[in-house]
């Protein structure tokens, strides 16, 4: 570009409204300064622009080919400040969170839905996957915050940050609540159909290495891909299992399952904020970050 921006944009508005004055009010300047600048650019790209008139100017046809372009420039340019401006002011923008089902139930609505009454321009999009999905799409850059439970398995590249902890309880349908007043051993559970989230995920993970721990051997009758299809496989019977208490304290309240005591005790797990620090976070995702934080009760 031979000539800098200012003159192109004083060239906008002069061939828009077809006038020096004009132009020269919109841009508050004078308009000798406005005349002075279309004579720069005109020498600079060595051709006429205009033909002036006691009535005002016209586009000569190198000046409405020069306008076709600088137009389109312009207006995209004016567009991209405004958005900008609308991010500023959080009146537009998007979210994109990646999340674990047991993240999404136990903390993220309820966080999603302060920020939304709060922001309401904002779009929101919510990939609800396992968490070592989630990780990955924030590594790749597909997300820009993700909210998942330990354990998470991120490297020293992303940083963890607890944001609320819970437990498991040792639930199972009508069938099994003859062990509801019993208090019994992990090694006991393989007397019954267990059912469990499926390999790939980290609830696999953290359930493979407690019962390592105590010299068994995880094999699960039912693996199911997500915690939602847990509980109902529960409720029907096919088996016993693991849920956030949250998750399961209404089909407790209910009847519709039991509580099983545990000799063992589950250690308690955490919903975290993974974030990407090599990253730069929206305007949207920050003011979420501060959400996620605010009111929030860490309790170990």
């Amino acid at each position: 570009m031979s000539a800098n921006y200012d003159y192109y944009r004083i060239f906008y508005y002069v061939a828009r409204y077809q006038s020096f004055t004009k132009a020269a009010n919109i841009l508050l300047n004078s308009q000798p300064n406005i005349t002075r600048g279309m004579n720069h650019l005109e020498s600079e790209l060595g051709c006429k622009l205009f033909f002036r008139t006691n009535r005002g100017v016209t586009l000569t046809p190198e000046g409405e080919r020069l306008y076709a372009h600088i137009a389109i420039a312009y207006e995209q340019i004016r567009t991209g400040e405004e958005e900008l401006a609308g991010d500023k002011n959080l009146q537009s923008g998007i979210l994109s969170i990646g999340a674990s089902e047991t993240a999404l139930y136990g903390l993220l609505l309820e966080k999603l839905s302060s920020f939304h009454q709060s922001f309401p321009g904002i779009r929101i999009r919510i990939s609800n996957q396992s968490t070592p999905q989630a990780v990955a799409a924030l590594k790749n850059g597909l997300v820009d915050l993700a909210v998942v439970t330990t354990p998470t398995g991120v490297d020293r590249t992303l940083r963890e940050i607890p944001l609320k902890y819970f437990e498991e309880v040792l639930v199972g349908g009508p069938q099994f609540a003859f062990l509801a007043g019993k208090n019994i051993h992990l090694r006991e559970l393989e007397k019954y159909p267990l059912i469990c989230l499926e390999k790939n995920t980290m609830t696999f993970e953290f359930y493979n290495q407690l019962f390592l721990e105590h010299g068994l051997t995880l094999q699960p009758d039912t693996e199911a891909a997500t915690t939602d299809q847990v509980l109902p496989l529960i409720k029907n019977n096919l088996g016993i299992g693991f849920l956030p208490e949250d998750l399961a304290k209404d089909s407790l309240a209910r009847g519709d399952i039991f509580r099983i005591s545990l000799a063992e005790t589950i250690p308690k797990r955490a919903i975290c904020l993974v974030r990407d620090d090599r990253r730069f976070l929206s305007i949207a995702a920050r003011k979420f970050e501060e959400t996620l934080y605010h009111k929030n009760e860490i309790v170990k």
